[in-house]
């Protein structure tokens, strides 16, 4: 095989397919596969390998599809550790404080953002996010969410519009005019650059007519609709995505009975974001309902300055199981093939032969380990198209 790589004496492989493994996560043990072309081209035991370029030798560790995170904001400038640090304290997190990361974004280069852009990226890299979705929404102004988008589209295709994130101060006293700009000159000037469009829909952001306003004229523009929804109240930032079809409703706090219910009997991913409740002491999202109902459930990072600044998936998976009531297999199937669904994506999120060839060599011998030993770097390889992206690293770590 010609630009090959066998991944050979892989303990446990996820997969993500049933068909060809057991359990959800499609597990097969002594496993070995072989990617070729930057897609997976073939599966099998390991005694029964073909030959190929390049050779891994997992030497019985876990090997699973790389994280796909659908949701970030990584086009920003500044940081805002002392309001996490007053929220240690006991101040309540609202939604104001995006516009103060706003005045740094609009005082930054092209070349600050960028910098900023591109180390948050190799970090979600290096923590295994193979495939990551990012925002606008810092600069609010025509020109400022261009330019942010502009910036994104280096670093990733799945670029979203949310120049709908609050309203910025200049338009305090007319909201609706704010709107007309969104939906107006901002969106003809962001279309080209967006994939998704976006809006924060709750308390102290935009309610439910705006954004289905704003959400509704993205569609015309021939964007995909996602949401912010039932982050700090409940309200009907769901239903409304549910009404629409979006690929998914983000962060889905504050859920009712009838909540769950349309997003099980939809193709509206729940995707849950458990650094935002860690960052801002608020009340976890019970997954557990979510997956008894029938919904899809994705995990992803909110990697942003203000309520949940961490680009680390594993830190996620293991919060989720904690406090979320996920099993360590639902939710690195959220982080991987949840998150796939919530883009609307089949190529990435699973390893079964025609999938892209993104993968993770963990230093354990099982996915669980990502949230049996929180804090712990257990990423040993990244594999991405067959390229490997992070190398083993230099120490010696005991067999487990």
């Amino acid at each position: 095989m010609s630009n090959s790589l066998l991944v050979t004496r892989i303990g446990s492989l996820v997969t993500n397919d049933p068909d060809i493994g057991v359990g959800p996560l499609g597990i097969i043990t002594d496993a070995a596969l072989v990617i070729e072309n930057e897609t997976v081209a073939w599966i099998g035991p390991t005694g029964q390998s073909p030959a190929a370029d390049n050779v891994i030798d997992a030497a019985g560790a876990a090997v699973l599809p790389g994280f796909v995170d659908s949701h970030a904001h990584l086009v920003f400038a500044g940081e805002r550790g002392d309001e996490f640090a007053a929220r240690m304290q006991g101040q309540a997190y609202e939604a104001g404080g995006i516009r103060r990361t706003v005045n740094a974004t609009r005082a930054a280069t092209d070349d600050d953002l960028r910098q900023i852009l591109n180390h948050l990226a190799a970090e979600l890299l290096h923590s295994g996010c193979t495939t990551f979705e990012t925002k606008s929404g810092y600069g609010l102004t025509v020109t400022d969410e261009s330019r942010a988008l502009q910036l994104a589209t280096e670093a990733t295709p799945e670029t979203t519009y949310l120049g709908a994130h609050v309203v910025p101060a200049e338009f305090a006293n007319d909201p609706g005019g704010y709107v007309d700009l969104v939906t107006g000159e901002m969106l003809s000037a962001c279309a080209p650059h967006s994939k998704w469009i976006d809006v924060f829909c709750d308390r102290g952001a935009f309610d439910a007519d705006q954004a289905r306003a704003i959400l509704t004229a993205g569609i015309a523009a021939g964007l995909q609709p996602r949401i912010h929804a039932n982050q700090l109240q409940h309200g009907q930032g769901v239903q409304l995505a549910v009404e629409l079809d979006c690929a998914s409703a983000d962060h889905c706090t504050h859920l009712d009975a009838a909540d769950i219910a349309a997003l099980a009997d939809s193709n509206t991913v729940a995707t849950l974001l458990p650094g935002a409740e860690f960052s801002t002491r608020a009340t976890y999202p019970n997954a557990r309902t979510l997956i008894d109902a029938g919904a899809t459930v994705a995990l992803a990072t909110d990697c942003n300055p203000g309520s949940s600044f961490t680009t680390s998936m594993s830190f996620c998976i293991a919060v989720a199981v904690r406090d979320m009531f996920m099993s360590p297999d639902e939710a690195v199937w959220s982080a991987t093939q949840g998150g796939a669904h919530a883009l609307r994506r089949d190529d990435v999120g699973h390893l079964s032969v025609g999938a892209r060839g993104d993968l993770l060599v963990l230093d354990a011998p099982s996915h669980v380990h990502l949230s049996y030993r929180p804090g712990v770097d257990l990423i040993r390889q990244v594999i991405v198209g067959g390229s490997a992206v992070r190398a083993p690293q230099s120490i010696e770590r005991p067999p487990l």
